[in-house]
C-alpha cells in the first residue's frame, strides 16, 4: 500500500508592537469574529518572508518589514464534521509603516486594532488560535531567530507569473 502524502497549510504571521502595544487584525470566521496577528498562507512562488510583507500589507493597509523569525509552529486543528487541519506557521517580528491611505482591507477584516499583552490574554477565548497567544509570549521572552536562518530553494514560479511570461514570449 501507498503511503498518504501529508501536507501542512503553510502559513506566516506578523508581530508588529509599539509601545507595548500589539498590531492585531480582527476577522470573520466560521466560528464568529477572531482575533489574529496579521497572518495568512504561502502562496506559490513566494518566500516565507515576501508572504508575511504581502499578508500584513492585504490584512492591515501597513507596510510590514521583518526583523527576525519569532518561531515555527505545528498544529493540528480538529474540524467537527470535517477532517481536520494541520498548520506549520512561521512568524516574524518587525516594524510597519502607517495605514496608507484608501488602501482596503482583505475580505472578512473587519479592523485592525492595537492591544497590550494583557488585553490579548484576557481575550483568549477570542483568539483564532492557541498560536496568537504563543507567539507573543515568545516574542515577549525575547525569541529571535535571525532572517538568514530561512532559506528559500527552489521555489516554483507563480503560475500567473509563468503564464504571463509565456504569454510575453509569444507562446
Amino acid at each position: 500500500m501507498k503511503p498518504e502524502i501529508w501536507t501542512p497549510h503553510v502559513t506566516v504571521s506578523a508581530l508588529v508592537e509599539r509601545a507595548g502595544r500589539f498590531l492585531m487584525i480582527e476577522e470573520e470566521t466560521s466560528t464568529g469574529l477572531r482575533i489574529n496577528q496579521p497572518a495568512g498562507h504561502l502562496e506559490a512562488g513566494e518566500t516565507l518572508v515576501d508572504a508575511v510583507i504581502r499578508e500584513t500589507l492585504e490584512e492591515t493597509a501597513r507596510a510590514f518589514t521583518p526583523d527576525a523569525l519569532i518561531g515555527v509552529y505545528l498544529a493540528h486543528y480538529a474540524r467537527p464534521g470535517r477532517a481536520g487541519a494541520t498548520y506549520l506557521r512561521f512568524a516574524f517580528c518587525g516594524t510597519a509603516g502607517d495605514e496608507i491611505a484608501g488602501r482596503g482591507l482583505d475580505g472578512g477584516i473587519v479592523r485592525t486594532l492595537w492591544m497590550s499583552a494583557d488585553e490579548l490574554r484576557a481575550c483568549v477565548d477570542r483568539h483564532r488560535s492557541p498560536a496568537v497567544m504563543r507567539c507573543v509570549e515568545d516574542y515577549l521572552a525575547g525569541r529571535r531567530i535571525p532572517l538568514d536562518f530561512v532559506h528559500t530553494h527552489s521555489v516554483a514560479p507563480r503560475p500567473e507569473l509563468f503564464l504571463g511570461q509565456a504569454q510575453a514570449d509569444g507562446k
